[in-house]
């Protein structure tokens, strides 16, 4: 199956006369045909249609394109969804629906998930070659087959020897026969030459690989022959030239003009066979498991809408998978957008929504809207795609809550981010900065009053919060008390050097940090984030399960509810330790306090020690807890709650039959009534056996337990009890492996590379994100998948070559076919 190639349609008359006449780089094969014409070619058979109901006749293509259309779609070969749940339809009082077994009977069957019915991949092919009355009817070519009922129907398609069924298979086979399709345009090659395309291309490839990995650009400015600055790939590939005497010998200077492989054609042909090759690695680990969708959108350096799109699945292992699948731009994020990017995914990859399991996406209304959503939209074609919003979002919301609804902390933060501003507005004040923070150190080295270690009193600096990530802000409220005495030394700094730049933002900063109320924030905010800090880690893991999840949200509820009872006399003693240190003045706690902005008059009699303690302390603790437990709430559904009679802690304490029964039932695609017995019993037994099983009672979490179901080979054993466990392992947690994609895409598509072709940037960052994958791809594949192609669109003298390399491939070609 052919996926994500970017094609090329070319009409070349290269013969031996002018193979060494030739330029110095490839043959352009574009030269002879409009560019406007290659270019819509390219975009065609890059989005091929797998679902034979929705394709375009085959009359609709330019008369000049379609061998090349029918090339494409015998490569793809029948859309065979073998592994979605078909339709019954009722004919004549009975429930009929299309067989899988046909698929076996007829290899030129197809079925059409959208309009349920059978098609011929042959007669859609060539039904233009033949007259109307010569027998092609319609019904498995535009309208389709859907009488289940009858299969006769089908054989009574092929019809006789001479049929246009039997007629269309024969030009396919013969439109596939490259011996005689290319034997017109290929000359003969001696063996040396085969031996020297294999160095050329191998080297290449390699080059390819070492720029992929590491997402640097292809491309120089100047990749002229007097350049001393060629690009990444030409002069990369000139090193291997100058290490190794065979490579020498065959690449640029000694190789033919049109058989270099630098031209940048050819680099992205590399690139995309490596891609393809890449996601069909991942579709064949995922092995028509059950997955859920992570999807994510944001803008690229371009300024262009990109959606990303991750799936998760269980292995084969027992391992929790989180893939990167493809990156599409989208015209806007509407709902319905969205929507079209992922059908358009799911055909060209030959997946069906029916073996979705769940959705995880943020809080947008775009995304998770109650009526035109894309979780709404998606549950309507499949109710078992269940959504969990990201427990990452969740969390930030919930902090975020917090300190827009406190004035204090909400002045507080202002005031860091302006220390932060203004301290690091120019080089000159962070090399001040570093320069006392390094005397500091120094001083306190001597005086024997810091720890020593590897690791420890490095140079830093402060650390600007994120936006969008509030465990950025506990990184910065660390390094400001890390850094407190030399900061405040800056800020003085800055005032006596009279500039007018910041002067009065500097003097205020210096009077806010200098108070016994700031410190007092500083800390207590420090404690929050670091109570939230670790689950906010926690959540961004990849093999992150739902249950751990909710497990890590119930251990930091008990954190803060811990810290609300007890531990405002530390915290107290802390702040005032650390004012006594720095001469900051501690006021005493029994004294009245007045905001600056009530007036003394009208004020309440309160003492510094309530509105520490109550108005502050005892209340965004609370706060905090309301909002960690009404932004969790949705998790609290039905389904998660019976989920949680899976958990392993304590011995299964926590198992239940009668509600694992009910958490089966939201599957009824999965478990029919028959299935529900035979599980029913199938528990019984596996509870009795796994108190008896010393190695499951140390496991933790969902994923631990399945990998030594399978290690243990349970698995089979209790299928269904499985089952539930891997349908629990794919619900999603976080988005954050979407959101690593853009923080990747600002790596591959930078400020210099902001002119980056949509398919280029989706072949570069899929590789590049999954590049463990990408590493277990040998080069074999990868230049059998590139060569094929070649062989079938270019049909030029330089592939001749690559015939013969394919022939040459110890049986490599007959392995992948």
């Amino acid at each position: 199956m052919e996926r994500y190639f970017k094609r090329r349609f070319a009409s070349t008359t290269s013969s031996s006369d002018n193979v060494g006449s030739s330029s110095s780089r490839d043959v352009d094969i574009s030269r002879d045909v409009d560019s406007s014409k290659e270019s819509e070619l390219q975009d065609i058979l890059a989005n091929l249609i797998a679902d034979p109901g929705l394709r375009p006749q085959m009359l609709d293509y330019d008369p000049n394109i379609r061998d090349e259309v029918r090339r494409a779609y015998l490569q793809k070969g029948p859309c065979q969804p073998k592994d979605h749940t078909f339709p019954q339809t009722d004919l004549s009082g009975y429930d009929r629906r299309f067989n899988v077994k046909w698929f076996d009977e007829f290899d030129w069957l197809e079925y059409s998930i959208s309009k349920d019915a059978a098609f011929c991949l042959y007669c859609y092919l060539f039904k233009s070659n033949f007259r109307i009355g010569q027998g092609c009817g319609d019904a498995f070519t535009e309208m389709g087959f859907r009488n289940w009922k009858k299969k006769d129907k089908i054989r009574q398609h092929v019809g006789p020897v001479g049929s246009v069924h039997n007629q269309s298979r024969q030009y396919c086979v013969d439109l596939m026969n490259q011996k005689q399709h290319i034997r017109t345009a290929l000359i003969k090659q001696s063996e040396q030459a085969r031996i020297d395309y294999r160095i050329c291309l191998t080297a290449s490839l390699d080059c390819v690989r070492f720029l992929l990995r590491q997402g640097l650009p292809f491309r120089g400015h100047d990749e002229s022959d007097t350049s001393s600055n060629k690009g990444n790939y030409l002069e990369l590939l000139q090193f291997l030239a100058d290490h190794d005497e065979k490579v020498k010998a065959v690449v640029l200077e000694n190789a033919p003009g049109n058989l270099k492989l630098i031209a940048p054609t050819i680099q992205k042909d590399l690139v995309n066979a490596c891609a393809t090759e890449t996601i069909k690695k991942i579709i064949k680990d995922m092995d028509g498991a059950f997955f859920s969708l992570l999807v994510d959108e944001s803008r690229d350096v371009s300024v262009k809408e990109q959606m990303a799109v991750v799936f998760r699945y269980v292995d084969k292992s027992g391992d929790v998978i989180e893939r990167f699948v493809g990156i599409q731009h989208v015209r806007d994020t509407t709902s319905n957008s969205l929507k079209e990017a992922i059908d358009i995914l799911f055909a060209r990859e030959e997946l069906s929504i029916s073996m979705l399991r769940g959705q995880g996406y943020d809080g947008a209304s775009n995304m998770k809207g109650e009526f035109n959503g894309l979780k709404t939209q998606i549950l309507r074609e499949n109710p078992c795609a269940y959504y969990i919003h990201c427990f990452a979002h969740q969390l930030q919301l919930a902090l975020v809550a917090v300190t827009k609804g406190n004035a204090d902390i909400a002045t507080f933060f202002t005031s860091c981010n302006s220390l932060v501003n203004i301290v690091g507005a120019s080089c000159k004040r962070r090399d001040i900065l570093r320069d006392q923070l390094q005397k500091d150190v120094t001083e306190a080295l001597e005086k024997d009053t810091f720890p020593t270690g590897r690791g420890l009193n490095q140079e830093t600096c402060l650390k600007r919060p994120g936006d969008t990530r509030w465990n950025s802000h506990y990184g910065t409220l660390l390094s400001i008390i890390s850094m407190f005495k030399s900061v405040v030394k800056v800020l003085k700094f800055i005032i006596e050097d009279g500039s007018t730049d910041n002067l009065g933002e500097a003097n205020r900063s210096l009077r806010e940090i200098q108070s016994f109320e700031f410190v007092f924030h500083l800390f207590f905010m420090r404690s929050i984030l670091g109570a939230t800090n670790d689950l906010s880690q926690a959540l961004q893991r990849k093999d992150q399960d739902i249950e751990n999840a909710m497990t890590l949200v119930k251990v930091c509820k008990d954190q803060l509810q811990h810290m609300r009872e007890n531990a405002f006399e530390a915290l107290l003693d802390q702040v005032s330790s650390f004012c006594a240190k720095h001469d900051i003045l501690v006021p005493n706690m029994d004294d009245a306090y007045v905001a600056q902005w009530r007036s003394h008059r009208r004020a309440p009699i309160i003492t510094h020690l309530h509105h520490y303690r109550v108005d502050i302390f005892i209340q965004i603790i609370e706060w905090q807890l309301a909002e960690l437990n009404h932004r969790f709430s949705e998790v609290n559904t039905e389904l998660l709650l019976r989920l949680a009679c899976l958990s392993l802690d304590d011995s299964f304490i926590a198992f239940d039959k009668q509600k694992l029964l009910r958490f089966a039932e939201f599957y009824p695609q999965d478990f029919n009534s028959r299935d529900l017995l035979a599980l029913e019993d199938q528990l019984d037994i596996y509870i009795t056996h796994m108190h008896t099983m010393t190695d499951f009672s140390q496991l933790k979490g969902f994923g631990s337990f399945a990998r030594k179901m399978v290690e243990k080979m349970l698995h089979r054993t209790y299928n269904y009890v499985y089952l539930l466990l891997t349908l629990a392992l794919t619900l999603p947690v976080a988005a954050a492996s979407v959101e690593r994609a853009f923080s990747v895409m600002n790596i591959v598509k930078g400020p210099f590379r902001n002119r980056m072709g949509d398919q280029w940037l989706i072949d570069s960052l899929l590789v590049f994100i999954e590049k463990d994958v990408f590493a277990c791809i040998d080069n074999e594949t990868i230049m059998l998948r590139f060569i094929i192609w070649k062989l079938i669109v270019d049909n030029c003298n330089t592939l001749t070559l690559g015939r013969k390399f394919l022939e040459s491939a110890n049986g490599c070609a007959a392995s992948h076919s």
